[in-house]
């Protein structure tokens, strides 16, 4: 296998970075304003003095959400979408290892969500601004990094699961990952309760096959400029690059043992 090369991990990436955006990814950004938009209006008919912290907390799961369908549809397809083009043949005839064309892929979507988030980041701000809200600005700059943080993972699932199965699969198993992933921590919660010992080793297994995306979702208390302590954070954004390298590795692994 080819050593990792930067010059050819940022070749693949801006090339996936700028069809990413040729397929018209930032109008999701003008769909969601639109939407925040709206949003704030409805509730301030029926919120009376905390309309800003509900539209905090309305823009903040946006964001998330939004990103997530970019991350699924879209990191789902690019495997299969070039396996179906038949482009990989030419891809690989290159000097490109198997690795470099799943993280130069993967560095390249996620560099589109890191935008993606940024832009609707700022579109929040920008509203809250105009209604007069208070806003901590801060803490949910920080809560938008964990958010493209726990996107970067998702995509790095979604190239897992692209792998080896339909892109269709591969986008549907992407956002049960992401439902799984918040519910993780209750997992333990629920083994603690159980009397079974069988029941009580599985879940605790599932806890540790599946991502703990709590780690990286501060959303809740951030809208309250609350944060977890820096030391905290430090861990939490490893825990997040660690399990995003390894879902990597096992992406890598399965793709290189497929035959075009």
């Amino acid at each position: 296998m080819l050593p990792l090369t930067l010059s050819r991990l940022w070749t693949i990436s801006r090339n996936v970075f700028n069809e990413t955006l040729r397929e018209r990814v930032l109008y999701v950004t003008a769909v969601f304003a639109i939407g925040l938009a709206l949003a704030i209006v409805i509730l301030g008919q029926v919120s009376a003095g905390t309309q800003d912290k509900i539209s905090l907390d309305v823009g903040m799961a946006g964001i998330s959400l939004f990103g997530l369908l970019i991350a699924a549809f879209v990191g789902g397809g690019l495997l299969n979408k070039e396996i179906e083009k038949r482009t990989i043949l030419v891809m690989l005839a290159k000097p490109i290892s198997r690795a470099e064309f799943i993280v130069g892929k993967h560095l390249g979507l996620s560099a589109v969500l890191l935008v993606l988030v940024a832009l609707m980041t700022l579109i929040l701000f920008i509203l809250m601004s105009l209604n007069q809200f208070a806003y901590p600005a801060g803490p949910l700059m920080v809560t938008s990094f964990y958010i493209a943080l726990q996107l970067a993972l998702l995509t790095a699932a979604a190239l897992l699961f692209g792998s080896f199965t339909s892109s269709l699969i591969a986008t549907l198993l992407t956002v049960a990952l992401y439902f799984m992933g918040h519910f993780s921590q209750n997992l333990v919660i629920l083994s603690q309760k159980m009397e079974s010992d069988t029941v009580r080793q599985l879940m605790q297994f599932l806890y540790l096959i599946f991502p703990d995306l709590s780690r990286l979702d501060f959303k809740n208390t951030a809208v309250y400029g609350m944060l977890p302590s820096v030391p905290e954070l430090v861990a939490n954004a490893f825990y997040g690059v660690v399990y995003t390298v390894a879902l990597l590795a096992i992406a890598t692994w399965i793709f290189s043992r497929r035959n075009f």
